[in-house]
């Protein structure tokens, strides 16, 4: 089968499209032709280079992020069959999804949205589990609450937007001005242009901020939230923000859920989600692909396709 490998550390020049050995499923595994995967700019520099069992890997395949359709079954597989739509969340341990086939966990796997193509629907798991997980595993977001978002016009952040939304909070996003049109019609009641406009103007008046962009706007974060409020993000990467006694901070990596997916398939189906997929490019330009994104300017989730 073809796939792009990383054939050493060194980011989207160690990307290499080449034939690669069929990929294999095993015990309660499904095997799924990948018909669309979506990319996360910085996964390059994720931990991936160490199985799960802690022995080095030599050659990597990335994507995290699919939709496809089953192919076969590994021994012990059950409540799925060949020729199932599905979409999810690969385990960064393994071989990833930029690739023609990829063996998953089936339990990563769930029916994929009815309403939308594979496309749409491989730019919905990273970003709508990280959204969820966020808001309402970490946040315990609730109807009436205020929520501030930032980095909203990216991929989860757009996600979180129509979640919250959905919820009944009300929302302020944040992000560059170019991003205001789209996140307003997304569903935010307040955009504020970090390139333009002051953080300041909204101090104190977060039930919950959820943070996808770190540095300067992360540190500033503390001071928007109200005393008992919420500061979650995923950017491990940063410095711990200065923190309040009266606040909550939590820094978290999002976790595979098939019951998540399923319900984030729902809503999609009922349209209180719509993916944003920012651009399609064959799986044989990933590292043009990869470069693109990490250069911004590229709103939502980058999809491949063999």
């Amino acid at each position: 089968m073809k796939a792009v490998r990383l054939h050493e550390p060194t980011g989207v020049s160690g990307l290499v499209y080449e034939e690669v050995p069929d990929a294999k499923p095993m015990a309660c595994d499904v095997l799924v032709k990948v018909v669309a995967c979506g990319i996360t700019h910085n996964e390059l520099d994720y931990p991936i280079w160490t199985c799960r069992a802690g022995h080095q890997r030599t050659l990597v395949i990335p994507g995290a992020e699919v939709s496809g359709v089953i192919a076969a079954l590994g021994f012990g597989t059950a409540g799925v069959a060949v020729g199932d739509e599905v979409f999810g969340l690969t385990d960064q341990w393994r071989d990833g999804t930029a690739a023609e086939y990829v063996a998953v966990e089936a339990r990563n796997m769930a029916p994929k949205p009815r309403t939308v193509d594979h496309v749409h629907a491989a730019a919905v798991p990273r970003a709508g589990l990280t959204a969820w997980q966020a808001l309402f595993d970490h946040g315990k977001l609730a109807k009436g609450q205020t929520v501030v978002i930032h980095g909203a016009g990216g991929a989860v952040g757009s996600m979180a937007v129509q979640l919250a939304r959905w919820t009944g909070a009300t929302v302020i996003g944040t992000g560059r001005s170019h991003s205001r049109p789209l996140v307003t019609e997304l569903g935010a009641d307040r955009f504020i242009a970090l390139d333009a406009d002051r953080l300041e103007d909204v101090a104190g008046q977060a039930d919950l901020v959820f943070d996808t962009i770190g540095g300067d706007v992360l540190a500033q974060s503390p001071a928007l939230l109200r005393p008992g409020g919420t500061l979650v993000t995923v950017r491990a990467d940063s410095p711990r923000p200065t923190t309040r006694g009266d606040i909550r901070t939590v820094i978290f990596i999002q976790e595979s859920s098939r019951a998540q997916l399923t319900e984030l398939a729902r809503l999609v189906d009922e349209g209180h989600l719509r993916p944003q997929v920012g651009r399609v490019y064959p799986l044989a330009q990933a590292a043009e692909a990869f470069s693109a994104k990490a250069a911004g300017g590229i709103p939502g989730r980058v999809v491949l396709q063999p």
